[in-house]
């Protein structure tokens, strides 16, 4: 059993992983400021006699006693990131170095919820975790995917400097239960858009390409991430569903699955927006012997309900 710090643990991802890390007998302190996760998805957490909640933004130091740290704390979507841009930046780039400080004082092992956004608009397909990325510095999403870069960049060196116990998870696409209906995410903006009869948005042509990871897929290989053993570990992972295809496919499984009477209507494309984007796991595969193993096709039922019952349309 561990004493397991979770940041951002009321979060879409994070209140999965401490629900997980509960089953397997851990001790969680979940850590939050409530700037996007939600009291509500952690709720049913609160009685349990081995759950802690914290309210605290990471940006500000605190010391906690742990043999283990997720940091999650971070906006993941576009529409909360840019809210407030300065602040994303700090709270990757200072969040991380407070969670990195505390982890060298009390020697616990952290891991990093870095992303694919660090590849940008890839010019490498699917991208490796040896691809150094191509992204643009001073755009719109940097904030984001630069403070993500900048926080990758502490783990390492707090590695090599301090011989901090590292874990790099670089996660791709994730959905499931619990996304929030207005992030801006393209599975949440289809689904409330298909459970409402709603047009749905589609951005360019629709031919630019993802890939998508059921949450409880991905929280196992967190899990698996931080469990690994070997001289390699402290190395970045990708965790991320391979199964790619285009947005125009995804918007129509989700009208087909929604039983919805939406159309497709086609918008700008943003700016910076990757033209596609799929994980080589060949890593992941390799040492956590991890890979995903819920389709789009049987994810997004669960996703659905979800949505349903967030639009009050049960």
């Amino acid at each position: 059993m561990h004493r397991v710090l979770v940041t951002g643990g009321s979060g879409f991802l994070g209140s999965h992983l401490c629900e997980r890390l509960l089953e397997r007998g851990d001790e969680v302190v979940c850590l939050d400021n409530f700037f996007t996760g939600r009291r509500r998805n952690i709720e049913h957490l609160l009685g349990h006699k081995r759950f802690e909640m914290v309210r605290h933004d990471v940006v500000e130091p605190i010391l906690l006693e742990v043999d283990r740290i997720f940091n999650l704390a971070c906006p993941a979507s576009p529409i909360h990131y840019q809210y407030n841009p300065v602040k994303t930046v700090k709270t990757s780039v200072m969040g991380a170095i407070n969670m990195l400080g505390m982890a060298k004082r009390v020697r616990a092992r952290i891991l990093q919820a870095s992303t694919s956004e660090v590849y940008g608009d890839p010019d490498q397909h699917p991208q490796t975790e040896a691809y150094w990325g191509n992204v643009n510095p001073i755009g719109i999403r940097s904030c984001y995917d630069e403070g993500k870069r900048v926080a990758e960049t502490l783990f390492m060196d707090y590695h090599r400097q301090n011989g901090v116990d590292i874990r790099i998870a670089r996660i791709f696409n994730t959905y499931g239960p619990r996304m929030h209906p207005e992030d801006g995410r393209v599975v949440s903006n289809f689904a409330v858009q298909a459970l409402r009869g709603d047009s749905i948005t589609l951005f360019g042509d629709g031919t630019q390409t993802r890939s998508f990871c059921y949450v409880d897929d991905l929280v196992e290989g967190l899990i698996r991430l931080m469990d690994w053993e070997g001289p390699d570990a402290h190395l970045p992972v990708n965790l991320g569903n391979p199964g790619e295809f285009t947005m125009i496919e995804l918007a129509e499984k989700i009208v087909r699955a929604a039983g919805s009477p939406s159309k497709i209507v086609h918008q700008p494309l943003p700016a910076d927006d990757p033209r596609q984007r799929r994980p080589d796991i060949s890593r992941a595969i390799a040492n956590l012997g991890w890979e995903p193993r819920i389709s789009i096709d049987h994810g997004l039922p669960s996703v659905l309900d979800w949505f349903r019952k967030e639009l009050s349309l049960e």
